[in-house]
C-alpha cells in the first residue's frame, strides 16, 4: 500500500511521520501516523466502483456528527478527495465494558439525533426491503415446507411498503457493528461511516434484537441488558430531540429478517438471491453461519409478532419456518451471548 499523504494534506496539516498500517476491510487502507506531535489515523477508501460514493458519504457523515457533544465520532482533521483520503483524530480505545450495549445504544441515539430535515440531500436515504425481498423470503418458506397464508403475503407486502415510507431524518451509521465502536472512558465513538444514510433510527436500534445483521460478529442481547440498552437509546433520543422515537421496532426487525443480503458480507450484496442460496447450502461468516443467523432472526420475529393482530400471518409463518429448521438443518447453534 502506498501511503496517500500527499501535497494537499501536507500543506494542510504538515508532514506525516512513521506511518504504520492498521488492520482494515478490503474496502479501505488505514494507517496510524504522527503529524505535528500528535497521532492521527489516515484512511483511504479503495475497492469497487462505489469508492468515491463511500468516501463522500463518510466525509459528509463525519461533518454532520461533529455537531454532537460530547463527541460521537473522531474529529475529521482534513480530507483529500483526489486520493479519497481522510485524516482523523486518533482515539485511544479503552475497550468495551461488560454491559457495553448500554453505552452503544445511548451513543447510537446521539449519532442519530445529529441530523434533521434541514440536512436533506447531504446523504442518500436508507433503503429497506422491497418486493424482491418479499418474494425471496416466501420462496424460502415454500422450500422449508412452511404453509404460506395469503394473509402473510399481504402483511409482508405492507411491511415493505411501510418501511419504504417510515418517517425519519436520523443520521444512520449504516454499519454499526461491534468493531466500529470505540470507547473512551465508557463513552462510545463510532468509526467507518462509509454507508451512512438518512432514515429512521429504529432500523439500527433493531440490531440489538435481530443480532447485528450487517456484521461479522453476531451477538445475542437478551433480558435485562437488552431492556437497559433500549431504554438508554430512548432516553438519549428524548434528551437530544425532545420527542419520542418514531417508527416501529417490530417492523424494523421483520425488515432485517426478510433481507437475504443481510446474510453475507457487503461485497457480496446485491448479486444473488441469498435466501435461495441458503436453502441449498450453508456458509460461515464470523461468529455464526448464514443458517444460524436466519434461525435467530426467525425466532426473534416470531416472538415479537406474537399478539400483534396486524402481523398475525407473519407470526404464524415465522413460527412455522423456525420450527422446521432443525429437521432441515440439524446442528444449528444459537448466537454467542458475549461480544467477540
Amino acid at each position: 500500500m502506498e501511503f496517500p499523504f500527499g501535497a494537499a494534506l501536507t500543506a494542510r496539516l504538515g508532514t506525516a511521520r512513521d506511518p504504520r498500517p492498521l488492520a482494515s476491510s478490503p474496502r479501505s487502507n488505514v494507517w496510524r501516523a504522527g503529524v505535528g506531535g500528535a497521532q492521527v489515523v489516515v484512511k483511504q477508501i479503495v475497492g469497487g466502483a462505489d469508492a468515491r460514493a463511500r468516501y463522500e458519504r463518510e466525509v459528509a457523515a463525519l461533518r454532520l456528527a461533529a455537531r454532537v457533544r460530547p463527541p460521537i465520532v473522531p474529529a475529521l482533521l482534513a480530507a483529500d478527495p483526489g486520493t479519497l483520503t481522510m485524516v482523523l483524530e486518533h482515539v485511544d480505545d479503552t475497550g468495551p465494558a461488560e454491559d457495553w450495549v448500554v453505552a452503544y445504544a445511548e451513543g447510537l441515539a446521539r449519532l442519530h439525533a445529529a441530523a434533521g430535515p434541514a440536512d436533506a440531500g447531504a446523504l442518500p436515504r436508507w433503503q429497506g426491503p422491497d418486493a424482491g425481498d418479499v418474494r425471496a423470503f416466501l420462496g424460502l418458506a415454500g422450500r422449508l415446507g412452511a404453509p404460506v397464508e395469503a394473509r402473510a403475503r399481504d402483511e409482508l407486502a405492507a411491511l415493505a411498503d411501510r418501511l419504504s415510507r417510515v418517517p425519519g431524518d436520523a443520521l444512520l451509521h449504516g454499519d454499526p457493528c461491534p468493531g466500529n465502536d470505540l470507547y473512551v472512558d465508557g463513552v462510545v465513538r463510532f468509526v467507518d461511516l462509509e454507508q451512512a444514510a438518512f432514515g429512521n433510527g429504529l432500523v439500527e436500534l433493531a440490531y440489538l434484537r435481530i443480532g447485528f445483521p450487517t456484521c461479522w460478529c453476531v451477538t445475542e442481547v437478551a433480558g435485562p441488558l437488552l431492556d437497559r440498552a433500549e431504554a438508554a437509546y430512548r432516553t438519549a433520543w428524548r434528551a437530544a430531540t425532545g420527542a419520542e422515537p418514531d417508527g416501529d421496532l417490530v417492523d424494523a426487525c421483520a425488515g432485517w429478517l426478510i433481507r437475504g443480503d443481510a446474510l453475507v458480507q457487503r461485497a457480496e450484496r446485491g448479486i444473488t438471491d441469498h435466501l435461495a442460496r441458503v436453502s441449498a447450502g450453508d456458509w460461515p461468516w464470523g461468529t455464526a453461519t448464514a443458517r444460524e443467523r436466519l434461525a435467530h432472526r426467525l425466532g426473534v420475529v416470531a416472538g415479537l409478532t406474537e399478539g400483534r393482530a396486524d402481523l398475525a400471518g407473519l407470526h404464524r409463518l415465522a413460527t412455522a419456518m423456525r420450527a422446521r429448521l432443525p429437521g432441515h438443518w440439524p446442528g444449528l447453534r444459537p448466537p454467542p451471548l458475549r461480544r467477540a
